[in-house]
């Protein structure tokens, strides 16, 4: 197995393992009484991040990796943990808002309001460039700056609603 299929094979496992955490945990909040926000945007992500995945397997598995790039995107890994770990029960890859229940202020979110976009931001570029797919990364990075637009600014006005309730 090359180190490209087995880079891809990681990311393909983690996102698929991170859906069924994320459906696991909108269950468990949507029970405690959570409301989903703005889901018709939902299926633009879907569709992004699995047309970026699928076009990396399709362009990159036979690819030479960039040692620096990928150092960086495990720095990312590490980085993607940490937002997992403190939103904890709370991460979901939906907008699902908790009546009653303050932002998080803990952890990467003492430094900076959205630091899982800023993580998945940076992996859509980056890891197109450990395999040398400059255009891919640019392309990709401009349809999630779209994408994201859509769903910062529905999810911060849906946190405004809860806030002033």
């Amino acid at each position: 197995m090359s180190i490209a299929v087995g880079v891809l094979g990681f990311v393909t496992l983690q996102r698929l393992s991170e859906l069924v955490l994320a459906q696991r945990n909108t269950r468990r909040l949507l029970a405690r009484g959570a409301v989903e926000v703005a889901p018709e945007h939902y299926s633009l992500i879907v569709a992004l991040h699995a047309a970026w995945l699928a076009g990396l397997w399709l362009l990159a598995w036979d690819k030479p990796v960039n040692a620096a790039w990928l150092t960086l995107f495990i720095l990312l890994q590490v980085c993607r943990i940490w937002v997992l770990q403190t939103l904890g029960e709370r991460w979901t890859t939906r907008i699902i808002v908790l009546p009653g229940e303050p932002l998080v202020r803990r952890g990467p979110y003492r430094l900076l309001s959205h630091p899982n976009y800023a993580v998945v931001v940076c992996e859509i570029a980056v890891l197109p460039l450990v395999f040398g797919l400059t255009a891919y990364a640019l392309a990709f990075s401009a349809l999630n700056a779209v994408v994201l637009s859509i769903r910062i600014r529905a999810e911060a006005d849906a946190l405004k609603r809860i806030s002033s309730a």
